[in-house]
């Protein structure tokens, strides 16, 4: 079962106004995140807006019947996507989507925004 990195493209964190970057911060993140990301059952895509303004660099982690996972506030850097890559590798592992807090990277602890239960089956 595939598990999706929907990374929004269009967030900005506080100063990037007064920055000057061609790129939101949402997009260096996706490049990054997509660069990094193996050939697998985890796979990225982009989207404009996951409405978590206040917490940009927004991620969701969601597979079919698993919980879903919104994560915010990173940096758009290698670090956080390796971060966000390792965890989501954990989600397509877990049958579930839970993943135990011993086994988060430590660049995910302190990202997380809230989850979501998988919806049900007609």
């Amino acid at each position: 079962m595939t598990t999706w990195i929907t990374i929004c493209d269009s967030c900005k964190r506080d100063g990037w106004e007064d920055s000057g970057a061609a790129e939101t911060d949402g997009a260096r993140l996706a490049e990054c995140v997509e660069r990094l990301a193996p050939k697998g059952d985890v796979r990225v895509r982009r989207h404009t807006c996951l409405m978590g303004c206040g917490k940009g660099c927004n991620v969701a982690i969601q597979a079919e019947g698993k919980l879903c996972y919104t994560l915010g506030g990173f940096e758009p850097d290698a670090d956080s996507a390796e971060a966000i890559l390792a965890y989501a590798a954990l989600h397509s592992e877990s049958e579930t989507g839970q993943v135990p807090y011993r086994q988060w990277p430590q660049g995910v602890k302190g990202h997380f925004v809230t989850r979501h239960p998988p919806l049900p089956k007609p």
